[in-house]
């Protein structure tokens, strides 16, 4: 009976994983439901997200579960040993985010990846346990549940730790995964040990992927909370490892870190109401920032994706940039001028540098700021309650797979955040001072993020939830699915489906998607000044949600990925 039970949950998982394949490729039309929507990046963890709302559980109930479902089917971003940040929507229209950005260790600082001549050393801030930040996700996520949630730890987090225990079938594109990440993973006995097979070969597609330690982790937080995390046995195992790896995390940095719930960046667009994450994400500025610009403009009058539209966007998007540079850092470590950022007299100043007909050259706003460089492998999910309660979540651990360390006998990876400080410092002053970024490596600051979750109001009811992977694109694909829904009227699905363009400042080098536009567009672009690069894949997976007039929740999730939306 134990093995035809066992049996009856593989079939259903490789059935559900069926329909995801399906939901992929049914394009241009969105999930829909009357009583609340879940998209993430995982038919499992959506699945998961709806059963709690079945069951009676918010929105946070749901997203909580979800984000540890994540850590189990998804671990390219899901995570333990990572961050995110969430963005909250109350039904009395109130809104709130919790911050729970990785910190850089007590024992850090600004040299640690340079070698005697100042320079970087390549891969140390990347790959390895020197990559890692303290994490900050089961902080977040418990915090928000005790704060905001109607269900126990113990209820939301079943399904993950039933993933962990029982496997479930892979997909192809972790099998793509493995193959390709096999000789780094090897380098690490307990990453190894995780995602290698013991006969030494990578998965195959539909092999069952069991993660028993991951399992035993997830019970004891389960059972006792964050606390277990960070001050119990399974901090233990973090620092164990830690200190036979030539990590820097320890116990102190483990006990001192906390989740911290912090005002959302909120400003108008139109007559929406934009409520974004505020830093150390950068993305809820330059949102509105770029937003509050582009309402000196008619999109609309100019056409989808015409040169013009183009254009204006691309001007648009260099100044936040370039402002995020600057000026964005760890609230916590750095006096940040949103308030100027975003006031309307210095946005008409912006607006103002902006030619109709020709492209100002990036290195013309400053010669002195260079971007710092992020992963691209997050992931964002989106949820909404039939109370009209809405959650945006954003978490990664930086690249895909992190650091490609896996914790010895806690069976969780861990981030590789720290590339995301600015690892070379400046030069030295007068006083042979070092002078640094705002987004310098200090001990115990937060890196600076580009993650952007976003919920959108109309006349104070959520109007849309919107986020998205993918480093710095992260920023320009949340703006661009809000124009092509306020402003292009597409529905939910059409707008995260069209082809996106990004551009960050620097590189001076506007990107876009294969069929982003065509060719007597690139033409007018080129001869406005723009310098085109078009990707090689794809620039970023976002996943949406928008509630329509009468009521009907509408959720996208996006084709260029394996995410999956589903309403109920």
């Amino acid at each position: 009976m134990k093995n035809f039970k066992h049996m009856r949950y593989c079939y259903t998982l490789i059935f559900l994983l069926g329909i995801q394949s399906f939901a992929m490729s049914a394009s241009k039309y969105p999930a829909t439901g009357e009583n609340g929507m879940v998209v993430t990046s995982h038919q499992l963890a959506t699945n998961v997200g709806i059963q709690i709302l079945r069951n009676g559980g918010n929105a946070v109930d749901a997203a909580v579960g979800v984000g540890f479902a994540l850590a189990v089917v998804f671990p390219t971003a899901g995570n333990l040993g990572g961050g995110g940040f969430m963005v909250i929507q109350f039904s009395d229209k109130s809104a709130t985010s919790i911050d729970y950005r990785e910190k850089a260790p007590l024992k850090a600082f600004p040299e640690m990846y340079l070698d005697e001549h100042g320079n970087v050393i390549p891969d140390l801030s990347l790959t390895g346990y020197l990559a890692s930040g303290v994490p900050g996700s089961v902080a977040g996520l418990t915090l928000a549940l005790e704060k905001y949630g109607t269900m126990s730890l113990k209820e939301v987090i079943a399904p993950a730790i039933r993933f962990a225990r029982e496997g479930f079938p892979v997909s192809p594109k972790f099998v793509k995964d493995m193959e390709r990440l096999q000789p780094v993973f090897s380098k690490f006995p307990a990453s190894a040990s995780k995602f290698i097979k013991e006969d030494g070969n990578p998965y195959q597609s539909n092999d069952l992927f069991k993660q028993p330690k991951l399992a035993k982790t997830l019970t004891k937080i389960a059972k006792n909370g964050a606390v277990e995390f960070y001050r119990g046995s399974v901090a233990r195992l973090i620092v164990d490892d830690m200190k036979k790896n030539n990590g820097l995390i320890s116990m102190e940095d483990l006990a001192a870190y906390e989740a911290v719930e912090r005002d959302p960046v909120t400003g108008f667009y139109k007559d929406f109401k934009i409520i974004s994450m505020g830093p150390p994400s950068s993305g809820g500025i330059a949102i509105v920032q770029s937003l509050k610009m582009l309402e000196h403009f008619d999109l609309r009058e100019m056409g989808f994706h015409s040169s013009r539209h183009i254009h204006i966007l691309t001007e648009v998007l260099k100044r936040a940039f370039h402002d995020r540079a600057i000026h964005i850092g760890d609230p916590d470590f750095v006096d940040i001028p949103t308030n100027k950022l975003l006031n309307d007299e210095y946005i008409r100043e912006l607006c103002l540098q902006i030619s109709t007909e020709k492209a100002l050259p990036s290195m013309e706003l400053s010669d002195s700021i260079k971007p710092v460089k992020e992963g691209n492998h997050t992931t964002h999910y989106s949820v909404v309650d039939k109370n009209d309660m809405a959650v945006s979540v954003t978490t990664t651990i930086n690249t895909g797979y992190g650091s490609k360390v896996v914790i010895k006998g806690a069976g969780f990876l861990m981030n590789n955040e720290m590339d995301d400080f600015a690892v070379k410092p400046g030069t030295p002053n007068s006083a042979g001072l070092v002078t640094y970024s705002t987004n310098a490596i200090q001990p115990g600051k937060r890196m600076l993020s580009s993650m952007s979750p976003t919920i959108i109001t109309y006349d104070d009811k959520v109007f849309m939830t919107v986020g998205s992977m993918g480093g710095p694109a992260i920023i320009t694909a949340v703006l661009q699915i809000i124009l092509n829904v306020i402003d292009f009227d597409m529905n939910i699905q059409e707008a995260v489906d069209a082809p996106r363009v990004h551009h960050q400042w620097l590189p001076d080098t506007l990107f876009y998607e294969r069929f982003a536009f065509p060719a007597d567009v690139q033409i007018r672009l080129k001869e406005m000044g723009h310098s085109l690069s078009r990707y090689s894949g794809y620039s970023s997976e976002a996943h949406a949600i928008r509630i329509l007039r009468n009521g009907t929740v509408t959720g996208a999730a996006d084709p260029r990925f394996e995410g999956v939306a589903s309403g109920f």
